[in-house]
């Protein structure tokens, strides 16, 4: 069993070499996991060329959604994605939010952060910066985003709910995120949540779909909406490389299914309207005889 310490490295260095390599590896593995199919699948990112601000240079063909399309953004946000990679959805937040917002994306690989600096620059974006972190543990201050954005990241973290409570410290209040994510339905077979490539490739980190959103309403989240399902099938020829056929014909008989969900999930609170009260009117509106 590998201890959360041990899972966050294997997630860095696999990440580290998916920033090297070429889009098309990536598109046709599981999630960049280097366990190649000899056709060419897109097993779960969605396609984001048409959206406004995408650039293919940021697009390592990682996701498993289309996050920013759903997450209501709107002009002069504060927007954070958690697991920015090169920048493909820090990108299209940018064009949402427009240059009087500002985007911040987060990611735990140097070379990642690296790949999405260089990026930005030649983009000439001077309000998308990228900040090295855990998002167990965000480099981020209290009430700072209006959005928080994610794309097939939260699967690839031991401590889930230390992120759900990190979303919910960062945002403002009446602020929401929009999260794409791997869930399940039912139970994987044992071989494929002990591998190290699948854990990396999104799959064996996963939870239950009921248990995630459950964990999102724990945390004191409101108005908690699956905007997206699908279901991602996973190739033989990937399948093979941790299950016998046997097992192969057995796990696809199970009812377990793999999904790819956009979760939408707000913040309680009211949005400051950006007018700032005096403080004498604040103070006047204090004591117990007022403000009833």
């Amino acid at each position: 069993m590998h201890t959360n310490n041990q899972l966050k490295e294997m997630v860095r260095q696999k990440y580290s070499e998916i920033a090297l390599q070429e889009k098309s590896v990536n598109q046709s593995s599981c999630c960049g996991s280097g366990s190649c199919s000899t056709d060419v699948y897109n097993i779960m990112n969605d396609d984001y060329s048409n959206l406004e601000g995408y650039n293919a240079d940021a697009d390592l063909g990682l996701g498993c959604g289309l996050p920013t399309q759903y997450a209501r953004i709107k002009k002069g946000d504060v927007v954070v994605d958690l697991g920015s990679g090169a920048g493909n959805d820090c990108f299209v937040a940018r064009a949402q939010t427009g240059e009087t917002g500002k985007v911040i994306g987060i990611d735990f690989t140097p070379a990642m952060i690296d790949k999405a600096r260089t990026n930005a620059e030649k983009l000439g974006y001077h309000n998308v910066e990228f900040r090295q972190g855990d998002i167990e543990k965000m480099p981020l201050n209290d009430n700072i985003a209006d959005v928080i954005v994610s794309n097939c990241v939260l699967n690839l973290v031991p401590n889930k709910d230390a992120v759900i409570k990190e979303i919910y410290r960062t945002l403002k209040p009446g602020g929401h995120f929009s999260i794409s994510d791997i869930v399940l339905s039912g139970e994987l077979p044992r071989a494929i949540q002990r591998a190290a490539e699948m854990y990396a490739g999104c799959v064996s980190g996963a939870i239950q779909k009921q248990d995630y959103i459950e964990l999102i309403k724990q945390n004191g989240f409101a108005n908690i909406t699956v905007q997206k399902e699908k279901l991602i099938v996973v190739p033989d020829d990937i399948l093979k490389d941790y299950l016998t056929a046997e097992e192969i014909a057995e796990f696809k008989n199970s009812g377990t299914g793999i999904y790819s969900v956009t979760v939408y999930a707000e913040k309680p609170g009211a949005k400051e309207t950006g007018s700032v009260q005096p403080k004498e009117e604040k103070a006047a509106c204090c004591g117990p005889e007022c403000c009833n």
